[in-house]
């Protein structure tokens, strides 16, 4: 009796929380359908086109499209390891996506931290908006720039090394300068729309901190040492391990707008290796493959990273 009672019980709470649950969702159906568009081009656009990775698995013929193509018994993933270009593109990626991790990341918390410590409202507004504007410009017209800047005949770095008389440079053409190039121009593009979000991490800090800092005679150093970045650390986290995950992601625009054949061997990456492979040798099972294994990586490097530290910490993405 007392079991038939107790699960009597729990059908009734189940049933009110459906019912709670429905008259929620009534009351944000204008909420729902405005969902509704953003969820369907995310299907049509991320989700439909996951059918095309079988073609990392097949002996791909446009003739015999997909399904038809026979199944090549994973072929391109032995072959990736022993193709030099690919092992060269693999170790270029990894150390220029490293670079950028150690120079690029920290460099937007820094510029968050100096920001929030001036205290002309004017030139903090003049300088988030002089540091964020190349965000929103894509690297075919930065590329331009940059090349124009560091042009052997016409830039006006060289200008100035020729006229403290030294030899002009060919920056973009010389694999020892290319590398630290591209960690420049990266910083100077990004790193006022990655202060933002550090910036407003910053504003949601409690006041009062910083007034209990005062009253114990905390001078300015102190507060952002022990306030201002502390309080960033779970952001930092996140953002840490989201980059991470995309460490296999050195920057395909960037490089394929700056780089030439001559630094191959210390520019080319698995982006630019893939677009060569797939679009002008139209070998794109091998060039899907070779996408699906960074991908399959990355993936695997969010999990791990995350796992990680949440052993460690408390902070992390789930």
């Amino acid at each position: 009796m007392e079991t038939d009672l107790q699960q009597v019980e729990i059908e009734i709470r189940s049933t009110r929380k459906i019912n709670v649950n429905w008259t929620r969702a009534k009351k944000m159906k204008t909420l729902y359908l405005m969902m509704l568009l953003p969820m369907i081009l995310l299907f049509i656009f991320h989700y439909v086109p996951l059918y095309g990775i079988l073609v990392a698995f097949k002996k791909f013929s446009p003739g015999l499209g997909i399904w038809k193509s026979p199944w090549n018994d994973f072929a391109h993933f032995k072959n990736l390891f022993h193709d030099s270009l690919f092992i060269r593109a693999l170790k270029n990626t990894l150390i220029i996506s490293l670079l950028k991790l150690i120079v690029a990341f920290p460099a937007p918390i820094v510029l968050a931290v100096l920001l929030n410590e001036v205290k002309s409202v004017l030139f903090k507004k003049v300088a988030q908006s002089v540091s964020y504007l190349p965000h929103f410009m894509s690297w075919v017209i930065l590329g331009s720039m940059v090349g124009e800047v560091l042009s052997p005949q016409r830039g006006i770095i060289n200008y100035f090394i020729h006229a403290l008389g030294g030899t002009p440079v060919n920056f973009l053409s010389d694999t020892h300068y290319f590398v630290p190039m591209l960690l420049l121009t990266d910083v100077w593009k990004e790193i006022g729309w990655g202060a933002i979000i550090y910036l407003a991490a910053i504003s949601s800090i409690n006041p009062d901190l910083y007034e209990a800092a005062d009253v114990d005679g905390a001078g300015r150093f102190k507060k952002m040492l022990h306030i201002t970045v502390p309080s960033l650390v779970p952001m930092i986290v996140i953002l840490f391990i989201l980059n991470l995950g995309n460490i296999l992601n050195a920057g395909f625009d960037q490089i394929l707008n700056l780089y030439n054949p001559v630094v191959y061997e210390v520019a080319d990456i698995i982006d630019t290796y893939v677009y060569r492979k797939g679009l002008e040798q139209f070998q794109l099972d091998y060039a899907t493959a070779v996408g699906l294994f960074k991908n399959v990586v990355g993936v695997i490097l969010i999990l791990g990273a995350n796992a990680i530290i949440r052993k460690r910490s408390e902070h992390g993405i789930w």
